[in-house]
């Protein structure tokens, strides 16, 4: 299932301002700081985020089209805030969810029922934890 670009937007509005609050300390919720690939501009994307070891998947319910994903994509990785704790990530890796089972069957079930609804995931590897809430990318 994918949803329209007009959600999105409106999550961007609307949505992600107000979840931006609290999402940085309230898991499954993250916050992920990332730059524009061509503006240049520190954003930050709350979205939902599984923790799986040393991992975090996300379902794709916009699409690999998401302007976060690109922006990881293009600088080669950017933070993430979870848990009020600070990670660094690398390049997304962006699977399709039916091959996806191994990394699905360690989730508890309402969390894997959710991630299913998507086309696709997102696995974004956690790197060196930051102190306090770290810098913005650069």
């Amino acid at each position: 299932m994918k949803l329209s670009r007009g959600v999105a937007r409106f999550n961007r509005l609307v949505n992600n301002p107000l979840q931006g609050i609290y999402a940085w300390l309230l898991p499954p919720w993250a916050v992920l700081l990332h730059r524009g690939r061509r503006s240049g501009r520190s954003y930050r994307t709350p979205l939902l985020a599984f923790r799986r070891a040393d991992a975090l998947i996300i379902a794709l319910l916009y699409g690999t089209e998401s302007d976060w994903l690109r922006n990881l994509d293009a600088a080669g990785g950017g933070l993430v805030v979870r848990g009020g704790r600070t990670y660094a990530i690398g390049v997304p890796r962006v699977v399709e969810t039916g091959s996806a089972g191994r990394d699905l069957a360690r989730l508890p079930g309402p969390p894997r029922a959710y991630c299913r609804l998507a086309d696709h995931l997102v696995i974004l590897d956690l790197g060196q934890r930051l102190p306090g809430f770290g810098r913005g990318p650069r």
